[in-house]
């Protein structure tokens, strides 16, 4: 399987608390959260709704996956919509150290040697094993190689606090870019991938 990360950003790279709600996520005092629903145009969320649609199953870091659960999972309307159903239908893996009961079906946690767990999984045949959200996962599979395609969906709006996609200090990594498009809402969707490390100028 192709391993795909999808990922809503803001245009400083803040991924933390794009959800529904403002207060899903106020970790190390973030206030700003809820900036993503209500962001993009029809065709932007038939984009999203498809890809979840062609994924042959899913990869999530803990927190995204009880977020998921307590809402795809669990809300009527929302099992009902097409990202529900795809939710539901195809399996699910969670990278964690901790989790030990998960309470939806056709999930199982990959705790031990993730890279190993996870190089298994990509080794299948079949489409995309997706992760959406999950920034401190996608980091690290950054970090580690793992990434054969990585989808943003950048919102236009600063926040100026919240924890970053990318840290300050990390690896180096040079992406060809595969496709771009912006909606009529200035939400734009680029797709990479990894090239090896970049090329630096010389004196």
């Amino acid at each position: 399987m192709k391993l795909t990360t999808i990922t809503q950003v803001t245009i400083d790279g803040v991924v933390q608390g794009n959800g529904g709600a403002s207060d899903e996520d106020r970790r190390n005092g973030f206030e700003r959260g809820g900036w993503a629903p209500g962001a993009g145009d029809d065709e932007t969320r038939t984009f999203i709704t498809q890809t979840y649609q062609r994924a042959e199953a899913f990869l999530l870091g803990r927190r995204t996956y009880e977020l998921f659960a307590g809402s795809w999972g669990s809300i009527d309307q929302m099992r009902a919509h097409p990202i529900g159903v795809a939710l539901e239908e195809a399996p699910k893996y969670v990278a964690s150290a901790t989790l030990t009961a998960p309470r939806w079906e056709d999930t199982t946690v990959l705790g031990g040697d993730l890279a190993s767990a996870i190089s298994e999984l990509k080794a299948k045949p079949g489409g995309e094993l997706q992760v959406h959200g999950s920034g401190t996962l996608t980091r690290w599979l950054l970090e580690n190689g793992l990434v054969d395609e990585m989808t943003l969906i950048v919102v236009p709006v600063i926040l100026g606090q919240g924890t970053r996609l990318f840290p300050d200090a990390g690896p180096d990594l040079a992406l060809d870019l595969v496709e771009s498009r912006a909606d009529s809402k200035g939400v734009t969707i680029q797709v990479f991938r990894p090239a090896g490390r970049p090329r630096y100028a010389t004196a």
